[in-house]
């Protein structure tokens, strides 16, 4: 008898072993389909946020929470097995990747970087705008269009914010600001700005970098022509030498402000404004632009030469003249080429 119940015992045993032998085969074969597997990414892909401080399980559950996997204890066993440290942020996960793939993603900090490009030639008013309507950036500036906070928090010696900006493309992260990207753009205009004036040539009539700065606005608004910019630039030096007007249009239009319709006219040209170097001696006392690195680059080294005027060919480009008879005889060709 006790010999038959030893033989159950025993039999029961065995047989609860293989359960627990089958049933762990399953469980390990299981791990490993799961392992493999991708995740459910679609093609276009899935952005996902580690906020700071979440815990690996809770991102999982994240992922379960946007229908990407399923919560179970898998994750579990592999985040025991394989721990992963997260790194808080906005990452992009591409379509067949596997767990570990996922956690070695969210573990590595490459977080997805955005671009923010300053156009050259823009204004101070324009950047503003351009910062305030971009959806990636914490808005914490006032408002778009008002260089009040530029002035006190920026430029606290200054009157005007205009130029102090430096045209680039700029990458940044989700949670930087507006009020981030525009303290980047300002310290590295600083940064080009002191080069250029460290760099410049000899014999130029500015007299400061900020003087540098007004001249390469100008340039940077006259012409979109890389090959243009080192003869605008000696032209501009060499009136400035004379003591000649710039007479420039793009001065007189920033004068003008928002009353300006897109047409500049004679009266406009008459009219005075501190802008105006058609009545005005000098440079105007403010850059009217951001200018970029080349427009910078042509303020410091113009072009040498004799030419005093230019003016639109019509192309795209502009006609060079030495003197007065001859930048007239290019003007009236170009007035005759207009229909």
């Amino acid at each position: 008898m006790a010999r038959r119940a030893v033989a159950v015992g025993l039999g029961i045993a065995a047989a609860l072993l293989l359960v627990v032998v089958v049933a762990g085969a399953w469980a390990w074969r299981g791990y490993q389909d799961f392992l493999s597997a991708p995740l459910a990414i679609p093609q276009s892909g899935a952005v996902i946020v580690v906020e700071p401080g979440s815990g690996a399980y809770a991102v999982v559950r994240l992922l379960a929470e946007r229908g990407l996997t399923r919560a179970d204890w898998k994750w579990r066993a592999l985040l025991r097995l394989e721990p992963a440290l997260l790194q808080a942020g906005e990452y992009r996960l591409e379509e067949g990747m596997t767990p570990r793939e996922v956690l070695r993603r969210l573990a590595s900090g490459e977080v997805i970087r955005y671009r923010f490009t300053v156009i050259e030639g823009w204004t101070f008013r324009q950047l503003m705008e351009a910062l305030g309507a971009n959806p990636e950036l914490v808005q914490t500036l006032p408002s778009p269009t008002t260089g009040e906070w530029a002035l006190t928090e920026l430029l606290p010696d200054l009157e005007h914010p205009e130029g102090w900006f430096l045209p680039e493309t700029y990458l940044f992260t989700r949670g930087d600001s507006d009020r981030d990207l525009l303290l980047r753009a300002h310290r590295a205009m600083q940064e080009a700005l002191a080069e250029a004036w460290a760099g410049r040539d000899t014999g130029l009539p500015l007299e400061n970098p900020y003087e540098l700065l007004i001249l390469a606005s100008i340039i940077e608004k006259e012409t979109a022509l890389a090959q243009e910019r080192g003869e605008i630039a000696g032209v501009f030096v060499r009136r400035l030498l004379k003591g000649m007007r710039l007479q420039t249009d793009p001065t007189v239009i920033y004068g003008l402000g928002e009353s300006f319709d897109g047409d500049i006219r004679r009266r406009d040209l008459r009219t005075d404004t501190p802008y105006n170097t058609y009545t005005r001696h000098g440079l105007p006392p403010t850059p009217i632009a951001l200018p970029g690195r080349a427009a910078l680059e042509a303020a410091a080294h113009p072009e040498p030469g004799d030419t005093l005027f230019f003016v639109a060919d019509g192309n795209g480009g502009h006609t060079f003249s030495r003197t007065l008879e001859e930048h007239q005889a290019a003007v009236d060709r170009l007035l005759n080429r207009k229909p």
